[in-house]
């Protein structure tokens, strides 16, 4: 089935009736609150509202296509994108390789890699997304081809002989430092598939690769298969908790909200239970990729995946995890002590890792008066866009617009259209919401790249396209959807991610916006957070989504106080998964079983000790994604907090502080060294040992606040 070709005129009747009332209520509330009804008034009811049937109206209106491409008026036209796209790698190979090449290396690499990411961005959204299966099936055509394109390219030896003599002996054509540095990374990422190897080497690289992505794909299948056990394997008067199929026992998660330790230890022991299977693809993993990384010339693959990262290298992210271990111990202990404590209260028995999730969110609930239960209704989906706006208004001078789509533009009726807009600097960019359940969606919340953002040849700038994709449950006729603080606290992270794509401004599409290392890119999104648990800035927008009254001051104060029951046992678990990771990429050979080391490390980076007869490692899909990255979002944490004591606590809404982190930090993108942009924003190099502080200063003030 093709898109059909729709307007937005509403339908007569009583869903135009409920639109008037609710044009009037934001109106008025709009007017209580001095706000412009033709601003954040339109961007309120684009998410509060129930979207209206759709009319087919494509003898008046023309099908512009998906994201306003002309190509995709129609699903065959990812093949026309895709042929447009090997015309033209073909027409860029030729220039690179040309003794009479007259442009900047590295602007030939930046339009070939354009090329590839126009298609391959676009279409592995579509994919993934687009309720439509004829465009799901184009799509995929179109990923796979650009796939073998990328891979023809990664093993073209003259092109990477024309690129590494740029590099190592100077471009013919002059280049400048950002141009150098990003002409570093096209040569790196060349350098990762081993092409400056012989070619044996290299064709072994691609067996080994082929090999991970495919024991990595079947690894990461296996961590979500329920765990199945005799029934008479468990105490009987358990058994009837968990799913019976004649004599077997079913177990597909760990019921880590079950009140009853005795079902959360079961379920904890059954569906962590070793897997031999899983074993042995993890090995198979983590030798392949040690294999890899030594063919490549890297001492382990960690020193792979963190090259031209923020830590920059594995003994970085050791003395940063070290000190940090150190650091926290004490604090966690306290909090192991108190759970302990906790469970005393209802049973005999010690306090086990099965214990810990539950007894935070008991924890939580103690905390939380009958007022506060009813504070998501402060805080509908409508209210929190407008919100973001107000807020990068003040900082940036940058406020959120809802644009009408024109027809085909979007695959779903109730994906809104966001245009970003700086008041002195114009449009900056796109960001398409689509935050509302339906059948067939991905179940999870991401940023998705559809166009980098780059400097044009006639002096323009190639303005950024974003897609941020939320599972939220779509508004009623009566009742928008209500955010809890945890979604609140999603969406302003997911959209910390968009607004570094929007608000960077790089020479070179290969490094806009979050296209640099993983530790970095999750600092802008990170810090967000940090905003989103800050009483000044909720209190700034939120208003009840039938009242229009602001919430109750205390219960706004405990919210913010009370995100994490147990901040410090949250960081170490995090520091355990991270440290575990580096230890499976690391220099060292595994030379025991991965349970024998999970226990290990287990015992030095965590408070409560290994469950024997556990393998809880097996379950951990992480491995595969980020393999030897998976500290990321601690240092990420580590250097957000920095940034936030140094430009944004004292005041949130600063403007010459949201400038000065616009300039110095967002505008580059992967265009400056990680490292480099965060010393200059700080006015300091941050060592390992300041890091993790800051993030135990955090954890001491979160509990002291709770």
């Amino acid at each position: 089935m093709k898109i059909q070709q729709l307007s937005r005129l509403i339908l007569p009747g009583k869903h135009s009736l409920r639109w008037s009332h609710v044009q009037l209520r934001i109106h008025g509330l709009c007017q209580k609150r001095g706000l412009s009804t033709s601003s954040l008034g339109k961007l309120g009811a684009a998410f509060d509202t129930k979207q209206q049937p759709k009319v087919d109206l494509g003898w008046w209106k023309e099908n512009e296509g998906l994201f306003g491409y002309p190509e995709l008026r129609t699903a065959d036209g990812f093949l026309a994108m895709r042929d447009g796209a090997v015309s033209d790698c073909r027409r860029l190979v030729d220039e690179a390789c040309s003794s009479r090449r007259r442009r900047k290396m590295v602007l030939v690499f930046d339009d070939l890699s354009d090329a590839l990411c126009k298609v391959a961005d676009l279409a592995e959204f579509v994919r993934l997304a687009h309720p439509d299966a004829s465009y799901q099936a184009t799509a995929t055509e179109a990923c796979i081809a650009v796939s073998n394109l990328v891979e023809q390219m990664n093993t073209h030896r003259p092109l990477y002989d024309a690129l590494e003599r740029a590099v190592t002996h100077g471009d013919h054509v002059h280049t400048d430092r950002v141009d150098q540095h990003v002409a570093r990374l096209y040569l790196h990422d060349f350098e990762q598939s081993g092409i400056h190897l012989d070619g044996a080497s290299r064709e072994r690289v691609v067996q080994l690769t082929d090999h991970a992505l495919q024991v990595g794909q079947a690894f990461l299948a296996g961590t979500h298969e329920p765990a199945t056990v005799k029934k008479k394997d468990l105490p009987e008067d358990l058994s009837y908790q968990f799913a019976v199929d004649g004599d077997s026992v079913t177990v597909g998660g760990l019921m880590a909200d079950s009140p009853l330790d005795q079902t959360r230890e079961a379920a904890y022991r059954v569906y962590l239970h070793p897997d031999p299977g899983q074993e042995a693809l993890l090995a198979a993993l983590l030798h392949t990729r040690r294999a890899l990384a030594h063919l490549c010339g890297f001492p382990s693959f960690a020193h792979r995946a963190l090259r031209g990262s923020l830590a920059r290298t594995p003994e970085t992210v050791d003395a940063f995890l070290c000190r940090l271990r150190d650091e926290l111990a004490p604090e966690a202990a306290k909090e192991f002590d108190t759970m302990a404590t906790m469970k005393r209260a209802t049973s005999s028995r010690p306090l086990g890792a099965w214990d810990v999730p539950y007894l935070a969110h008991l924890a939580r609930r103690q905390r939380q008066r009958e007022e506060d239960l009813r504070l998501s209704e402060y805080f509908s989906v409508g209210t929190c866009m407008r919100g973001l706006s107000a807020l990068f208004g003040r900082l940036y001078g940058v406020r959120l617009e809802a644009e009408e789509a024109r027809p085909g533009e979007l695959w779903a009726p109730d994906v809104q259209k966001l245009a970003v807009v700086h008041e002195s600097e114009g449009l900056l960019g796109y960001i398409y919401c689509d935050f509302y359940t339906r059948p067939g969606k991905p179940s999870q919340d991401c940023h998705f790249t559809i166009r980098g953002g780059r400097d044009l040849p006639d002096g323009t700038y190639q303005s950024p396209v974003v897609v941020l994709m939320l599972g939220l449950q779509p508004p009623g006729w009566s009742r928008p959807c209500l955010l809890t603080h945890a979604q609140l606290e999603n969406l302003f992270h997911e959209t910390g991610h968009a607004m570094h794509s929007m608000l960077a401004r790089t020479r070179y599409q290969h490094v806009t916006g979050t296209r640099c290392s993983t530790d970095f890119a999750e600092v802008p999104s990170v810090l967000m957070e940090y905003f989103a648990g800050d009483e000044r800035v909720l209190a700034s927008f939120a208003r009840h989504y039938r009242t229009g009254e602001p919430p109750p001051p205390e219960a706004l104060r405990r919210l913010c106080r009370g995100r994490a029951a147990f901040p410090a046992a949250d960081a170490q678990l995090q520091l355990f998964y991270a440290a575990l990771d580096q230890r499976y990429h690391g220099i060292e050979p595994l030379l025991a079983p991965t349970t024998d080391v999970l226990a290990e490390v287990q015992h030095a980076f965590y408070g409560l000790p290994h469950v024997a007869g556990t393998a809880w490692q097996l379950r951990f899909g992480h491995l595969v994604g980020y393999g030897g990255r998976y500290y990321s979002y601690l240092m990420a944490r580590a250097v957000a907090s920095a940034i936030w004591r140094e430009l944004f606590r004292a005041d949130p809404f600063d403007r010459s502080a949201g400038e000065r982190y616009r300039r110095e930090c967002l505008a580059h993108g992967g265009g400056v060294p990680a490292h480099q942009i965060v010393s200059g924003l700080l006015r300091r190099d941050v060592s390992p040992a300041e890091l993790a502080s800051s993030i135990v200063t955090d954890v001491i003030g979160q509990r002291a606040a709770g």
